[in-house]
């Protein structure tokens, strides 16, 4: 028998405190999965109502999401598509050859390489009509993918709010997406002009004040800027949502 001071005593009882302690981390992981699965869901929907000016902290999450409808959209065509959006993700589609394609250097303006077939978006709907359309945006600036939502009113160009529930920019400089007054600034901006062309751009330094379709800048930060700007003339465009916010206005989605 190993003496407990012995060596061999010291890294039996060092081997079963690794063992212990694995144990319980593992079952304490495996516990508070649905927790954190539940969470990660919740802040999600507080990302879209927040995007879409919805959001009232005096009401839970759920109670105000009700009032949006999550439908799925091909892209291609442009029209909604059947299907159960619950448990559907389009990040997942967009990894996987049979739900995606990859997209060409001339397309890809945000950096994203491969676009999902089938996306969702998210509607507000007032007197059985559309009142406002929250679409998921995501690509590449400085340092990472940033992930959020675009919300337009009911003419499908005109911003209610924009934000970004992921991203790894740099705090202080790119990290300033998350600034409410810089937020505030896309507020009424149109994304297309009078010939339906995407139009909207992050300029260097400030925007003039009667630009319908410029936002100002982010200081120190003009690649994170510039990846924001592309991301979002990205998504509005017919290789992604423009076919469909166009049928959506026609009244043919």
């Amino acid at each position: 028998m190993a003496n407990k001071d012995s060596t061999a005593g010291t890294i039996t009882v060092a081997l079963v405190l690794c063992i212990v302690c694995s144990v319980i981390v593992s079952a304490a992981a495996v516990m508070l999965k649905p927790a954190q699965v539940a969470n990660k869901q919740l802040d999600f929907k507080r990302n879209i109502l927040a995007a879409a000016g919805l959001l009232d902290s005096q009401k839970s999450v759920e109670e105000q999401f009700s009032q949006i409808t999550t439908r799925l959209v091909s892209l291609e065509s442009g029209t909604f598509t059947d299907g159960d959006p619950d448990g559907f993700d389009p990040l997942v589609a967009a990894k996987d050859p049979s739900q995606s394609r990859s997209l060409s250097s001339a397309e890809d303006l945000a950096k994203i390489s491969r676009l999902e077939e089938v996306s969702e978006v998210y509607l507000v709907e007032k007197d059985g009509s559309i009142d406002k359309v929250i679409l998921p945006i995501r690509g590449y600036g400085l340092w990472s993918t940033l992930y959020g939502f675009l919300a337009l009113e009911a003419d499908m160009k005109t911003v209610v709010g924009i934000g970004f529930y992921q991203h790894g920019e740099t705090p202080g400089l790119g990290g300033e997406v998350d600034n409410p007054s810089w937020k505030a600034g896309w507020v009424g901006k149109e994304m297309f002009d009078s010939n339906g062309d995407v139009a909207v751009n992050i300029v260097k330094g400030k925007a003039p004040e009667d630009s319908d379709h410029e936002i100002d800048g982010l200081s120190g930060a003009t690649l994170t800027s510039k990846g924001v700007s592309n991301l979002v003339r990205f998504w509005l465009s017919d290789v992604a949502f423009g076919k469909f916010l166009t049928n959506l206005k026609e009244g043919e989605a």
